[in-house]
Formats: C-alpha cells, structure tokens, sequence
C-alpha cells in the first residue's frame, strides 16, 4: 500500500498529540504546559507580544496607549508574567523620571511568529467560523421557539 504525504502528515500529528497527551497522563492528569498556553493564551498578553513585536521596544505608557481597554494595573501584571517567562525585557533606565522600556526576548519572538501563523488561520477562517456561528445560532434559536410553544 502505498503511502501519501498526508497520511505522513497525519502520523505525525497524532505523533504530538501522544507526546503531549502522554505527559499529562504520566502526570497525574496534569498537563503540565497548560500554564505555559494559559500565558500566550489571554487577550492581554497576546496583545502585549503583538505591539512589542510591531513596535521593538515600548516604553510602559506608550504600550498602554496601543493596547485598547486594558488597565495600568492590569498591564503591570501582564508585563511581569511575560518577564517572569522570560518572554519580554524590562529595561530600567536611572533618569528623573525613571524610563522603563519593554521588548521582546529572542524567545518572545519565536512565540510571535507561532501567534501570527494562528491570526493568519483566523483571518483565512474567519468567513467559514462567521458562517458556522450563524447556522448554528439559527438551529438553537428554532430549539428554543420550539420549546416555548
């Protein structure tokens, strides 16, 4: 029988899933990256990566600006967990005041590329998702008259 490049494709995907899969069986049931994509995860560090990746380097007030909605306190938390995993920089200069800019770590930039492949997937997607929403929004909605008559 031969054998295509998908189905090579397919193995190896399953390969990963066992690889990750396996670990959390081997852990109790912990998956123990599940801290790690909690990070990466969250809407305020993903925008966080995102501007300092388009930008380079960020002072803290300069950041909060691009960052739409987000607060002072809770942009100081994401910045020190980004730092904490080693994914940013913190540089503090001794100036009256204190200038403090922020920029991305070689590993920070490794997960960028990783988050734009997924907004790319999202962009290219976003019409079939759009649409799969509203089918299903119309099912549950004929569900739910059905129900109250």
């Amino acid at each position: 029988m031969e054998r295509t490049i998908v189905d090579y494709q397919e193995d190896r995907l399953e390969e990963k899933l066992q690889k990750i899969l396996g670990t959390v069986e081997t852990q109790g049931g912990t998956c123990p990256i599940r801290h790690i994509l909690a990070r990466f995860s969250d809407k305020w560090s993903t925008l966080s990566i995102f501007h300092l990746g388009d930008a380079g380097t960020l002072r803290f007030n300069e950041l909060k600006k691009r960052i739409d909605g987000i607060s002072q306190r809770m942009l100081t938390v994401t910045l020190r967990n980004l730092e904490r995993d080693g994914l940013i920089t913190r540089r503090i200069y001794a100036e009256i005041p204190p200038r403090v800019e922020y920029q991305l770590t070689d590993l920070g930039h490794s997960l960028l590329i990783q988050i734009i492949e997924l907004g790319d997937w999202a962009s290219s997607h976003s019409n079939q998702i759009l649409e799969a929403r509203a089918q299903f929004d119309s099912r549950e909605q004929r569900v739910v008259s059905a129900e109250l008559v």
